[in-house]
């Protein structure tokens, strides 16, 4: 499922505009992708990339991670319950360090390329155990948006970034009723996100312009100090938005008559800097992490298998850098059995000099 193509909404109104990211459609001939990190105690991965379509298209400049002629790559077909075909695509890669990842997402030619992706991974070793952490960010699209915790409370927020969110598994399970209360005030407050997010961003990208115009500072601050009055603005212009905008009538209601004209053409640049950003289209897929030993902590989420797995959604990392990560644990035996014979040594050499001195 993906949203609608950014292009077609550039001509709409801001109502649209915010409506364009709550909206899904049905997406033709884009692969669902889930990608795997297999993390191995040495710190290689071996990543594995599963891509299903219901056609057999699987372009790599289509896809949403980088898999180019390297990878081992397999294609086979399933026919469904209902006669349906779906095209299976596995690649499979062993990394040998978590650098190799991290170059080829600067090498990245898939589609998801404009968003910035790295890597990381921890090896700690603590006599009795090593503790091992493997996490993947995604940087950030917008500089002033605002972070969903502010709209979104505890429960919406844990909900909200879990796969049966996404998925509507939820909706369907045995609290529908509960979830679907739940997908009503997450709707709501997540429009008013959207809205003051790409008007903060607006206002951020309009001060930027006008110090390049060696604008007076204190008159600046005084322009772009009313988000509020903005917000309200726009949200009561929601339907003629685009032509109220292009005649100024929205400007010169929040700067005045004179200041609205004087600044306009900052005022366009701005907004489309701040749309564009905002629109920028991103395929979503799963991200799985299987790590060494136990899973001790994680931010994710316990498939059937026990992997970590995560939804990866331009949502998640619109205001905020979007951290997937896990940690895992493999105790050592060995360094038990050897303090214990340490202790016993100890102990058994203090019992014999003590008969000694008696």
């Amino acid at each position: 499922m993906q949203k609608q193509n950014s292009e077609e909404m550039k001509n709409r109104s801001l109502k649209l505009v915010a409506a364009f990211v709550i909206m899904l459609a049905a997406s033709c001939n884009e692969p669902e992708t889930t990608v795997t990190n297999i993390v191995h105690a040495d710190g290689s991965v071996t990543r594995k990339v599963e891509m299903r379509n219901s056609s057999n298209k699987f372009e790599f400049s289509s896809l949403q991670v980088p898999v180019d002629s390297s990878w081992t790559i397999t294609d086979s077909v399933e026919i469904g319950e209902k006669g349906d075909t779906v095209w299976v695509r596995k690649a499979e890669k062993l990394f040998r360090n978590i650098d190799e990842i991290n170059l080829s997402y600067k090498r990245d030619s898939s589609y998801n390329r404009k968003f910035v992706r790295h890597t990381e991974f921890e090896k700690k070793f603590r006599w009795f155990s090593t503790v091992y952490r493997f996490s993947e960010t995604i940087d950030k699209r917008m500089a002033r948006a605002y972070p969903l915790r502010d709209f979104l409370n505890d429960e919406e927020l844990a909900w909200y970034y879990s796969p049966g969110y996404w998925n509507g598994t939820d909706i369907l399970g045995a609290d529908s009723l509960k979830f679907k209360i739940l997908a009503d005030s997450i709707s709501d407050r997540e429009e008013q996100w959207y809205m003051r997010s790409l008007v903060s961003e607006w206002i951020h990208e309009f001060d930027t312009l006008l110090k390049q115009r060696n604008e007076d500072s204190v008159l600046i601050a005084d322009l772009l100090s009313g988000e509020n009055k903005m917000v309200e603005i726009v949200s009561g212009n929601e339907t003629y938005f685009d032509s109220l905008w292009s005649s100024g009538f929205i400007l010169r209601e929040f700067l005045g008559d004179s200041l609205g004209l004087k600044y306009q053409a900052e005022a366009d640049s701005a907004i489309d800097i701040a749309v564009n950003r905002f629109m920028e289209n991103f395929k979503e897929y799963n991200f799985r992490i299987s790590m060494p030993g136990r899973i001790t902590g994680s931010n994710g989420f316990a498939d059937s298998s026990s992997v970590m797995i995560w939804p990866v959604r331009s949502e998640f990392f619109l205001a905020e850098p979007y951290e997937m990560w896990a940690v895992s644990r493999i105790t050592h035996p060995w360094a038990w059995i050897v303090s214990a014979l340490f202790i016993l040594f100890v102990i058994t050499g203090i019992i014999v000099k003590t008969k000694k001195e008696g």
